[in-house]
């Protein structure tokens, strides 16, 4: 009974210890934020270990960093840029369907009230871009069916789509083509690829590029950490018996990271090549509006330049809404290629 009374105490007293924290700290209230926030502790711990370790071991390094200084400073600069690219990823917004929802109506109420905004229907075909200067939060509920963002959805699936269909049923709002609901984040993302635990966010439209050009910061990061470690060993491989026992666990660890994120790093190049997402490719089976087309036709790409330029290069947008391709599309992207489309650069 005394070792009862031990644990409970114990259990009490730590229980305590976490409302107090979470009293001063409301951001830590939520479990899944103390987790993501975690994470992300020990992601930053992580590359402190492995620079730490490699500028604490190799005296080499430093000597090359006193003749040398643009090379020390070149990596330390690529380091610094992955750590606030990581944050900066793990804080932007995936582009929510509510706030999407939210910009249209707003916008379309202002254009009642002072007939000065100018409203462009939406069409059945290309692409829709709502572009927007800040997030707001909150889940407001439609009450009207025939809202300009009821008809703006309806309009980019084909003709005779029921809304109620579309309706999501964890949020009640109209999903967008593209668009899933996230049981992590709560809400419905459009574009939706995955929801990343390391960033605790979604990947979704708006910060897709984002993610993309940390995780190529990371491999490089990676790459010339693991060269500094094989050219330690190379040069104080019966230097000491336990840096060696270190640097070599880390190196084989880095090496199964670097393998992890070149893979991921390939297979996210080649979904934006074919303007895919993670869970179009996953689910593709599952999903209404890809289940009747061929695993090789890519329905929503406009070929390999353009979906790069658009992924790149276009204005910085949360929301991009794409309309489902018409049949006469899609039998043109199923069509087999022939010497003329290459020499045409269909693909592209």
């Amino acid at each position: 009974m005394t070792i009862l009374n031990v644990c409970r105490s114990l259990r009490d007293s730590s229980g305590g210890a976490v409302h107090r924290y979470c009293r001063c700290l409301p951001c830590l209230s939520d479990p899944a934020r103390r987790s993501a926030l975690g994470l992300k502790v020990a992601l930053v711990m992580l590359h402190l270990i492995y620079a730490g370790v490699l500028f604490l071991f190799d005296g080499g390094l430093i000597e090359k960093t006193k003749r040398e200084p643009w090379y020390t400073g070149t990596y330390l600069a690529l380091y610094v840029i992955t750590l606030v690219q990581y944050f900066v990823t793990s804080g932007s917004s995936p582009g929510y369907v509510i706030d999407a929802m939210r910009t249209v109506n707003e916008a379309n109420s202002i254009f009642r009230k002072t007939a000065t905004v100018s409203k462009q229907p939406a069409s059945s075909k290309g692409s829709v871009v709502v572009t927007v200067e800040g997030s707001q939060l909150g889940r407001p509920l439609l009450k009207d069916s025939g809202t300009p963002w009821s008809k703006l959805v309806l309009d980019l699936y084909p003709p005779g789509t029921s809304v109620r269909s579309l309706t999501c049923s964890y949020c009640n709002v109209e999903q967008p083509p593209r668009s899933k609901h996230c049981h992590d984040c709560d809400r419905c993302v459009l574009q939706f690829d995955h929801h990343c635990v390391w960033l605790g966010t979604c990947i979704g439209v708006g910060n897709h590029c984002k993610f993309w050009w940390y995780i190529c910061e990371e491999t490089a990061l990676c790459l010339w950490t693991g060269i500094q470690y094989i050219t330690y060993l190379k040069s104080n491989i019966l230097s000491a018996w336990w840096k060696d026992a270190i640097m070599i666990v880390l190196l084989v660890t880095l090496s199964i990271s670097l393998i992890f994120l070149l893979l991921l790093l390939l297979f996210h190049s080649y979904l934006i090549l074919t303007n895919q997402t993670t869970y179009e490719l996953v689910r593709r089976r599952r999903i209404t509006y890809l289940r009747g087309i061929p695993e090789r036709v890519y329905p929503f790409s406009k070929g390999a330049c353009r979906n790069l330029y658009e992924f790149c290069c276009l204005p910085s947008s949360k929301y991009r809404l794409e309309s489902l391709p018409t049949a006469l599309e899609l039998e043109e992207k199923s069509r087999p290629y022939t010497c003329t489309d290459v020499v045409t650069c269909r693909c592209c």
